[in-house]
């Protein structure tokens, strides 16, 4: 069998052996988790995950993919076409802490493999910078939607109130943490020059 790649659909094996690493690499670290246990979960042998994935290496990033995917479809069902731009801007925070409520019990995902992978050249890494980029590149098109002059700063302080709320819920305990990065994000929005 080939690798599993993003134009092969997984094999019903490969799917398990993505579905137990997600769940083993976000919560108990992608360090700490070896391919034993993983296959012993899946309950397939160390080989078929090779021959699925080709490494741990490219497991991880198949993780985080998969991860993403989720997050980016979570908030863009999240985001209504049909309302203002502004509207939508501050509905990012409301699906943050929904997200944080269902999905995030440990913080990012993407954040926490960044600070696991040391190695700047591996392919995780890339992944988790895509995802942050991704988000900042949202937020600059929806303040431009929304009319301000100049999107990039205030997207460049959504972004970081976004992550912020992310770092405030799991590592402080600020259960609202969401709802109060959503309630700054409305009045820099004003300031910004972003209709009311």
């Amino acid at each position: 069998m080939g690798r599993a790649t993003a134009e092969q659909p997984l094999t019903p094996a490969a799917r398990r052996v993505l579905d137990v690493a997600t769940d083993l690499f976000y919560t108990r670290g992608i360090n700490t988790v070896g391919m034993e246990l993983v296959a012993e979960r899946a309950g397939v042998t160390k080989k078929t995950i090779y021959d699925r994935f080709g490494s741990k290496q490219q497991l991880v990033v198949a993780y985080l993919r998969a991860r993403d995917t989720r997050w980016r479809d979570f908030l863009g069902a999240r985001l209504d076409p049909r309302a203002a731009a502004r509207d939508r801007l501050l509905a990012t925070f409301d699906a943050l802490g929904e997200w944080m409520d269902q999905e995030n019990q440990r913080g990012c995902a993407m954040v926490n493999a960044y600070a696991e992978l040391s190695d700047p050249e591996h392919p995780g890494r890339a992944v988790a910078r895509e995802q942050k980029l991704w988000l900042r590149e949202l937020y600059t098109e929806l303040a431009r939607e929304a009319g301000t002059v100049d999107p990039e700063p205030l997207a460049d302080v959504l972004n970081m109130l976004h992550e912020g709320a992310v770092v405030a819920r799991n590592v402080s305990g600020v259960a609202d943490a969401a709802h109060t990065a959503r309630e700054a994000a409305r009045t820099l929005m004003a300031a910004h020059g972003v209709p009311q």
